[in-house]
């Protein structure tokens, strides 16, 4: 289970998390919701250790994790898809999918069931990650990222300019991560109607902060949508 408790996150003099909380436990979606610059993409940036926090803690099977790196984070099992995607342009689809395995088990390879999941990128193998469409892009981080057998994933915006058929095939592959492997996934998303769909929790952030927190079916439509319309 990942464990967020009141953590701040400062650039500079700009304080961009307070006090922020929240729990992911493994089966279930815990989605991230809120407008721009609220702070939901640097609140994953901290989970994955890619931001340094200030106060509070983040644990992870136990364990606190708040003064390890990205790259121990990624062996202690805590996979990342970043907000527009970051796959390497030049690198093959089979090498992209390869540069994750340094935080995978020693001596592992890209497992079979990736193309269960993704079957489209089994015929792009050898084609340029910058090849790709949108949609096929978002697919190969996500691929990506599982080539490291995570047991938490953490997605920022994975429907962010996509087209619909590609959102339906990622919500049917996040629904099964959690559901069928018992995978904690925490998701920020700026499309409620997805992410009601998908989640067990909701967590709303304004200006930083938590405003809004609950399981997915006890938050009230009414109260979430304001939060989340400029």
């Amino acid at each position: 289970m990942l464990t967020v408790a009141s953590i701040d996150l400062s650039y500079g003099a700009s304080r961009c998390l307070r006090g922020v909380s929240l729990v992911a436990e493994p089966g279930k979606v815990t989605a991230v919701l809120g407008r721009n610059g609220v702070g939901k993409s640097s609140l994953l940036r901290a989970i994955m250790g890619l931001e340094r926090i200030q106060s509070g803690t983040i644990s992870w099977e136990g364990r606190d994790i708040s003064r390890l790196g990205p790259a121990e984070r990624a062996r202690a099992g805590i996979g990342y898809v970043p907000q527009g995607r970051e796959i390497f342009p030049f690198l093959t689809v089979q090498e992209n999918m390869e540069t994750a395995l340094a935080a995978a088990p020693r001596g592992s390879g890209v497992p079979g069931d990736i193309f269960d999941l993704f079957p489209i990128l089994r015929q792009f193998l050898r084609r340029r990650g910058g090849d790709l469409s949108g949609g096929q892009q978002q697919q190969l981080a996500l691929a990506r990222a599982l080539c490291a057998r995570p047991r938490l994933l953490i997605l920022d915006e994975p429907t962010e300019g996509i087209q619909p058929s590609v959102i339906k095939d990622i919500a049917r592959v996040i629904r099964h991560l959690a559901r069928d492997r018992g995978m904690a996934i925490v998701l920020v998303e700026q499309y409620y109607d997805f992410a009601r769909e998908l989640a067990d929790q909701i967590t709303v952030m304004v200006r930083g902060e938590v405003a809004l927190q609950g399981a997915a079916g006890t938050l009230p439509e009414d109260a979430v949508r304001p939060l989340l319309t400029v």
